[in-house]
């Protein structure tokens, strides 16, 4: 009985880290463009980068991530199915205390994003 509980533990242990995986390397897919316009900035300032370059950067940077997008529109909602279904199983292994602290870090997480979006300029794809 007890090798079955080890199993299993680690089988679940096995698909949160999958999970986390493929949610983490999504998330640097579908969000390769700076979280903001200052870091971009940065970067263009640490390359001196002349007003030309840096509007040329941007036009290529601004496509780029229109490009990947599109290529990731039709596996988003797998993304997103993975995720839910990792959290899901993170959540069974852990105390009622310790889910109301990870739902809390989840909200907050959402929030910023949130901000975020709102504050960078919007991204016109063709």
């Amino acid at each position: 009985m007890q090798r079955s509980k080890q199993q299993a533990l680690i089988f679940l242990l096995g698909a949160v880290l999958v999970g986390g995986v493929l949610g983490f390397s999504a998330d640097l897919v579908l969000n390769s463009k700076p979280k903001n316009w200052a870091s971009r900035m940065r970067m263009y300032d640490d390359l001196a980068l002349t007003e030309t370059q840096r509007t040329t950067m941007d036009s290529l940077l601004d496509e780029r991530s229109c490009q990947i997008s599109a290529v990731m529109k039709p596996v988003r909602p797998q993304v997103d199915s993975i995720r839910k279904a990792a959290h899901q199983q993170v959540l069974a292994v852990m105390t009622p205390e310790q889910r109301q602290k990870l739902e809390l870090r989840v909200q907050e997480s959402a929030r910023r994003d949130s901000i975020r979006a709102a504050a960078k300029p919007a991204r016109v794809c063709k």
